[in-house]
């Protein structure tokens, strides 16, 4: 009870002053031949499809579960860590994450490999050079999740 009440508080503050940000142009996430977009090189984004980039982050392992239990626990974790998904399509997903406070928003992507056990991930803000960490952090919030399910 408690926290929805803060809750709702950081989102009418974000609401009010994400009006104070210029929106920033991006192209709508997705994929590019058939993998996550690499990132742009700043320290506000990470990815795990390109592992010779400094941005690399491990992708989501799920090998006690099955690809498909593996999505629906993946659409779970995005709704109680506070995202909301933008657009899914057969083994991709693209969800957006509020930053409180300031109204920042973040894309993270996910892409389903089947053949390797696991959900490469994508996450960058919109705006901004530095993220202080809350991509990375985003996507080890993810990774601990996903092993706490997997008992290990």
């Amino acid at each position: 009870m408690t926290m929805d009440i803060i809750n709702d508080m950081l989102k009418t503050v974000t609401g009010i002053t994400s009006g104070l940000w210029p929106e920033p142009s991006f192209a709508t996430p997705g994929l590019v031949g058939e993998r996550l977009r690499p990132c742009p090189g700043t320290p506000n984004c990470v990815c795990s499809e390109h592992s010779d980039s400094p941005e690399w982050v491990e992708p989501l392992a799920f090998r006690e579960m099955s690809p498909d239990e593996a999505w629906k626990f993946l659409k779970e974790v995005i709704g109680t860590m506070g995202g909301e998904v933008q657009n899914e399509e057969e083994g991709y997903l693209w969800s957006t994450f509020t930053v409180p406070v300031f109204g920042f928003v973040d894309d993270v992507e996910f892409r389903m490999d089947d053949a390797e056990a696991v959900i490469q991930v994508r996450s960058a803000s919109r705006l901004g050079f530095s993220d202080l960490g809350v991509n990375r952090g985003r996507v080890e919030e993810f990774r601990r999740r996903f092993a706490d399910r997997s008992g290990g």
